[in-house]
């Protein structure tokens, strides 16, 4: 594969996609809390590549809250505009100046560092969103936004794949993952209810499996787990058989997703956002990522452990958004097909492994 600087091809594609838009952030002030984290990661940098392109003449400016339990700091690079801040949101902030946009995109997503921290993952998901909502009652915002997660969905039943935003949702609230999905669905809810009382003007992400660099490679989800071992010549382990389907999303469609949610004029909260194609087995995903990668020592172990706390009987079958709502209000659509997003994330990971970071 031909080395190439991932990230910034990225963020001349995220800019290029919402170009039309974007001069609405022109001299706006925007929190964010879990910058340092994957999807923050990409929000900081590309309000970093606006400023130095498209808004140079009237940046944004850019508070990065993040307390660094599973974030990096290595994902945020500070300047005149960006100013990054230790902090856990579960504990109360306070800011003088003024706010034009919250986005609350801090949480414990991954299922080691959630099953690590339970309590804590609880506490942001509650704690963190109240005092942001908190905030938000303070300033006169155009928006604030909160990350949730398709786990709100919980296992859908099969009639209602691919998943539209008003199913309830098939969720167990005492298994091993349920203190993540429970604090997605208890934090909309809080947003939801402020926004109706305080008229704070809310819209609610629900990312489906999005991957790409900024990704920690140790974190255990899907993609950077099959990579990393795809890299090494390890085995990529696959659980139940590997017969349980998703779709994934590459970050930099993600990303235009959020920016057109975050600057819509759409009164419609809640948006899914990802891929809804190709919805692929587990199975599947290994053998073309041991394809990319080539490295002949790496192969497919099956694991009998189907209770593992990371695979458990509660791990959804299927996952796969439906995008209706999104495409026509939004005009979202993915464009960066699997294979072209995992070839992306495989430079960068290489490159992430070989220096060591």
């Amino acid at each position: 594969m031909i080395k190439r600087n991932i990230v910034r091809d990225d963020l001349k594609e995220i800019s290029e996609e919402i170009k039309e838009i974007s001069p609405r952030l022109g001299g706006k002030t925007v929190l964010l809390a879990g910058g340092a984290g994957f999807l923050g990661k990409y929000f900081v940098a590309t309000f970093d590549y606006l400023n130095q392109n498209s808004l140079k003449d009237n940046p944004c400016n850019i508070i990065v809250l993040d307390n660094f339990i599973a974030g990096l700091k290595k994902n945020v690079s500070e300047n005149e505009n960006i100013k990054l801040i230790q902090h856990d949101i579960s504990k109360k902030f306070d800011y003088e100046g003024k706010l034009d946009y919250i986005i609350h995109a801090a949480s414990l997503a991954s299922p080691i560092f959630y099953n690590k921290f339970p309590l804590e993952t609880i506490d942001v998901g509650y704690n963190g969103t109240k005092n942001l909502l908190e905030l938000a009652k303070e300033k006169n915002l155009e928006k604030f936004m909160f990350f949730s997660s398709s786990e709100v969905y919980g296992n859908p039943l099969p009639e209602f794949i691919p998943t539209k935003e008003d199913y309830f949702g098939n969720v167990s609230c005492n298994g091993p993952r349920s203190c993540y999905d429970e604090a997605k669905r208890v934090g909309e809810t809080l947003a939801v209810n402020y926004g109706n009382i305080y008229k704070i003007p809310i819209k609610i992400i629900r990312p489906f499996n999005v991957y790409g660099p900024g990704m920690r490679l140790d974190d255990g989800r899907v993609i950077p787990a099959f990579v990393t071992a795809a890299i090494n010549g390890k085995s990529i382990p696959l659980y139940r058989g590997g017969t349980q389907t998703r779709t994934f999303c590459y970050i930099s469609d993600a990303t235009i997703g959020w920016f057109k949610a975050l600057l819509t004029n759409e009164k419609e909260r809640v948006f899914n956002i990802g891929n809804d194609k190709p919805e692929i087995t587990m199975n599947s995903l290994a053998e073309i990522v041991l394809g990319l990668v080539g490295n002949k020592d790496a192969k497919i172990e099956y694991i009998r452990d189907t209770m593992s706390i990371y695979h458990d009987k509660v791990d959804p079958d299927r996952r796969c958004p439906n995008l209706s709502k999104s495409k026509n209000l939004l005009n979202y659509e993915p464009k960066i097909e699997l294979n072209e997003g995992l070839k992306r994330f495989i430079i960068w990971a290489q490159e992430e492994l070989k220096s060591g970071k």
